[in-house]
């Protein structure tokens, strides 16, 4: 949705509540007090009262607007601006064009947007063949002690992050030339390099019947209890290539992405790669987004 269908179908406070309220009747309300569906709608108190034993529900309540003092409005104003890029959106910049006076509420909404696109799309697994590789991003470190840091592979100036991707290989009938097909991403920030992190990564997020792809570091030595088929390439090869070819582009726009943003601290990380992957996957959803 861009800015000006926005402006035009909610003009105001009035016609973003109506609109959250149609959609909390359409996914069904249940009582928090009695699990009762069948409420009543009180137009000044803005909530839903239960038919059977009145205990009311805000319309935030249990939505990422639970608990915020700001408006509505600028909440979605907030997913309009969001969703109408696939590039990164500052907090800063967000708070610019939402005209507020002060930068922490507006870094706690985008945050808490952030959280639930996660949620979102831990609903689901990879499956059929998957390319699984590791990257190193930037992170924010004290000037005092970045000096003192190792460089390289490992640095403690970069969080760890493991790359997954949903491809499919596909076939150009008239030539014979293959190529590879991509849905969905999931990435994830991880401790270390280790093959027991691996393991769990692929047994929570990755179907057991697919058929994994992955480089031949000593992290991925040993997955015959995670996957059934394992395929192994040196990454510089033409195999390892074709293999690895959409985790390594979702890496390097990771990268592109990230830089948007200054000072990200290894806490909110998997945040921003939350924001990343849920973009990503629905990269051709258009004004759907919103």
């Amino acid at each position: 949705m861009n800015i000006i269908n926005f402006n035009n179908r909610f003009p105001d406070e009035v016609s973003c509540v109506e609109f959250i309220k149609e959609q909390r009747i359409q996914q069904g309300i249940s009582c928090k007090k009695c699990t009762g569906h069948k409420h009543y709608w009180l137009e000044n108190k803005q909530s839903f009262q239960c038919a059977s034993c009145g205990f009311r529900t805000s319309i935030r309540s249990g939505t990422v607007m639970e608990c915020s003092n700001l408006p509505i409005r600028a909440w979605m104003m907030a997913i309009t601006y969001i969703t109408a890029t696939k590039k990164g959106f500052s907090a800063a910049e967000l708070q610019r064009l939402l005209g507020m006076k002060r930068y922490e509420p507006v870094f706690r909404m985008y945050h808490k947007l952030r959280v639930v696109m996660g949620k979102r799309d831990e609903r689901y697994k990879l499956e059929d063949m998957v390319e699984y590789d590791e990257a190193f991003v930037g992170k924010s470190t004290k000037a005092k002690v970045r000096s003192k840091l190792k460089r390289g592979r490992g640095s403690q100036k970069q969080s760890k992050v493991a790359v997954m991707a949903e491809s499919t290989v596909l076939e150009d009938l008239k030539t014979g030339k293959l190529n590879k097909s991509c849905r969905y991403f999931k990435m994830k920030k991880i401790k270390n390099l280790e093959a027991k992190t691996a393991q769990t990564l692929i047994k929570e997020y990755i179907d057991s019947n697919s058929v994994l792809q992955t480089d031949k570091s000593t992290t991925f030595s040993d997955l015959s209890d995670c996957i059934d088929v394992h395929v192994r390439e040196i990454s510089g090869t033409d195999e390892g290539k074709f293999n690895l070819r959409w985790v390594h582009i979702a890496i390097s726009n990771l990268k592109k992405h990230l830089q948007t943003y200054h000072m990200i601290s290894e806490r909110m990380m998997q945040n921003y790669l939350d924001e990343f992957c849920y973009k990503l996957n629905r990269r051709y959803f258009g004004q759907k987004l919103f």
